[in-house]
Order: C-alpha cells, then sequence, then structure tokens
C-alpha cells in the first residue's frame, strides 16, 4: 500500500514541476480554449465548461497512470 501512494505522489510531484516550469518560463498550455469547451456570455452572466479540456486531460492522466502500474 506504501508503494501505491509513494506513486501518486512522485506522478503528482512531477506533473506540478512540468506545470510550474511551463508557467514560469511565460509558455502558454493551449487547454481550457479548445473547440469542445462550452462558453455563454450573456450580459450579467458567463458561464464556461472547458468539456474538451476535461477529456484531454482525463486521457492524459489514464495513460500516464497505466504506465506506472504497469504489471
Amino acid at each position: 500500500m506504501d508503494k501505491v501512494i509513494g506513486k501518486i505522489l512522485l506522478t503528482f510531484g512531477v506533473l506540478f514541476l512540468i506545470a510550474g516550469f511551463l508557467l514560469y518560463k511565460g509558455i502558454k498550455i493551449p487547454f481550457g480554449k479548445l473547440p469542445g469547451d462550452i462558453v455563454i456570455k450573456r450580459e450579467n452572466f458567463a458561464f464556461y465548461f472547458p468539456l474538451a479540456t476535461c477529456i484531454i486531460i482525463s486521457l492524459i492522466l489514464t495513460i500516464i497512470f497505466s504506465l506506472i502500474w504497469r504489471r
């Protein structure tokens, strides 16, 4: 059980390091403004749901975790 938690923490740590480095260098990550994202703007109301972004992030995390826990 301890090894599983260690792998999870290492994975998230590496992901945070990569994201932090990209933000530090000023590199814009294209997530959040993809064609499948839903944006509704009215006078006093704005609704934003990143549907395509959620799907892509889910696929990336699924691939990463399946590679980590491959036996």
